[in-house]
């Protein structure tokens, strides 16, 4: 079982940091991850604001496998209506050549409508179309190590991807998804499907179970074991524990919250955002508290003991799964979420490597 670390690169619960100490810190745990063990650090795609701010994935990850000796690294994702595929494709390729083979390419449609509105010309209600179209061309490209399209969004002469693809993303290829579009979208693709622990995995398996039966209908082979993203605090003490998880997830899901407008209306009328809508009327109605119930539920947090049974649980009902979460979030000082990534790596990182 693969184990990665996510890097949100986020300073809202953080009074006062620099922009520069975010980065230190973020980078200073996944060169530990590497020396721990993990198989692959993640770093996200956002822009602009606290919640997460990291303009180029791609730039920032081809510095951290120079500074790294084994850990994989890979986007989580790289957000299509954002980005030309054309200049999507030519830096894929540069960074699987420069890593020789420890990047996993993970691509997203983005949900923020605050991070839409300074693209230009960018419109959210285009999300799905410019998504599906440009994830398309950028797959074939590392595919055949040519890109070309005829679509509305991104009409592209077919040129030469330089320095061309050597290595095939069969097996490397990963798909954010919560709506039912996108889990569609992550089987047509062929990608390993990716879902936040947001909410209980016993309400996902309508979805899971979709994307199984899509992608065997569509590839005729059995569908890769899904990827789960978490937010972590693993530490030795049960009580001390819950008390920290407990004020860090809060802290981080009241700036999820702020920053993604989830309990708002306007999902409700932009096109291909109808699942977010029905999730705001469920979260309007439960509340912010209800809210970091579901969350704190669906995490794996506590000691390692209990980090170990929430995932062999969440295994006996989802099969077998890759694993990544986050150690930094919400406010959590450097040294505590090091302890706390420690602790995991020695306690729990070994027995769940060793799952299937």
């Amino acid at each position: 079982m693969d184990v990665g670390i996510l890097m949100p690169f986020a300073s809202d619960g953080w009074p006062g940091i620099r922009d520069s100490q975010v980065y230190a810190e973020e980078l200073g745990l996944a060169r530990r991850a590497d020396e721990l063990g993990f198989n692959v650090a993640w770093a996200a795609e956002h822009h602009f604001f606290g919640y997460s701010f990291c303009p180029d994935n791609t730039e920032l990850l081809a510095y951290l496998v120079g500074v790294t000796k084994q850990i994989d690294v890979g986007t989580a994702a790289v957000i299509m209506p954002w980005n030309e595929p054309l200049q999507v494709a030519e830096r894929v390729a540069l960074l699987d050549n420069l890593a020789q083979g420890r990047f996993r390419f993970g691509v997203g449609r983005g949900l923020s409508r605050r991070e839409y509105a300074p693209f230009r010309g960018i419109e959210m209600d285009e999300s799905r179309g410019r998504f599906d179209e440009g994830s398309a061309m950028v797959i074939e490209a590392l595919r055949t190590g040519f890109i070309e399209g005829d679509g509305p969004y991104y009409p592209q002469p077919r040129i030469e991807i330089r320095p061309r693809p050597e290595r095939p993303f069969d097996d490397r290829l990963y798909c954010v998804a919560s709506s039912d579009d996108s889990v569609d979208a992550a089987a047509r693709f062929a990608g390993r499907m990716t879902m936040f622990a947001d909410r209980a995995w016993e309400h996902r398996m309508p979805s899971i179970n979709h994307y199984r039966q899509r992608f065997a209908e569509l590839h005729g082979r059995e569908a890769p074991p899904l990827m789960t993203a978490d937010f972590c605090f693993c530490w030795p003490d049960a009580e001390e524990a819950k008390e920290k998880a407990l004020k860090y997830m809060g802290t981080y899901l009241g700036s999820l919250l702020e920053h993604y407008e989830v309990m708002g209306d306007h999902f409700a009328v932009t096109e291909g955002y109808d699942a977010y809508a029905k999730a705001a009327e469920v979260l309007r109605r439960v509340g912010e508290s209800g809210f970091l119930e579901m969350f704190m539920k669906a995490t794996a947090w506590g000691t390692p003991d209990q980090i170990l049974s929430n995932l062999e649980q969440r295994r006996e009902l989802i099969g077998p799964f890759e694993y990544t979460t986050a150690f930094r979030y919400g406010g959590i000082p450097y040294d505590e979420a090091m302890a706390s990534m420690d602790l995991f790596g020695s306690e729990v990182l070994p027995v769940i490597q060793r799952w299937a």
